[in-house]
């Protein structure tokens, strides 16, 4: 069985938070994927008497989904963060889609963070419906509840409190959302963006 890899991401310095914050974080993405590799050897493991173990693989099936999604959650993250800052471009298809549906790129912006801003920990998630041909901004709580199924990730923003408590308290949740903005590459989601395409139902 091929097991997966923790990425590494070429980061640079970001403005408003540290090194040691950055190298947690990255540290916790690192767990999840060494738990998604424990998971599925168990799956495995347990699946050689699947009668006697039918409730444990089930179990640890629930759990596998938790895993993957945050390993997988926290590469959409980090990689939007690689090669520095880069505003968006005004004339791209997704400023365009954004600003058709919020009004003004300003509105879509305020929108987001507003989402991010939710009470308790999770994702804001900005997602593009090929089918619908609209854009959604999403909460997801726990990695797996609440994405919105079949639909392309095109920016992801950690709100869990690991993403941001070594510089921030919770209460300046708003200031780690302006870092996480003002670190953001925008050529990241606009590559996502100009890569949907419509799935097969």
């Amino acid at each position: 069985m091929q097991s997966y890899i923790p990425r590494i991401f070429e980061l640079p310095s970001l403005s408003d938070l540290s090194e040691k914050q950055v190298t947690v974080h990255l540290g916790l993405y690192e767990g999840y994927v060494k738990h998604v590799n424990v998971l599925r050897e168990q799956i495995q493991h347990l699946q050689g008497d699947v009668e006697k173990n039918a409730y444990a693989i089930t179990e640890v099936r629930r759990r596998l989904g938790f895993e993957f999604n945050g390993m997988r959650m926290h590469e959409y993250y980090f990689a939007q963060l690689e090669k520095g800052p880069q505003e968006h471009v005004d004339n791209s298809g997704l400023t365009q889609v954004l600003i058709e549906k919020y009004g003004s790129w300003d509105a879509f912006i305020t929108h987001f963070v507003t989402v991010g801003m939710s009470r308790g920990i999770g994702w804001s998630v900005l997602y593009y419906d090929p089918i619908g041909k609209t854009p959604h901004v999403a909460w997801v709580s726990d990695h797996e509840l609440g994405q919105l199924g079949s639909l392309p990730i095109i920016l992801a923003m950690d709100m869990w409190e690991h993403a941001f408590m070594v510089d921030f308290v919770p209460s300046e949740k708003k200031q780690y959302i302006e870092a996480f903005l003002k670190n953001l590459n925008w050529t990241v989601p606009e590559t996502r963006f100009a890569h949907v395409t419509i799935p097969t139902i």
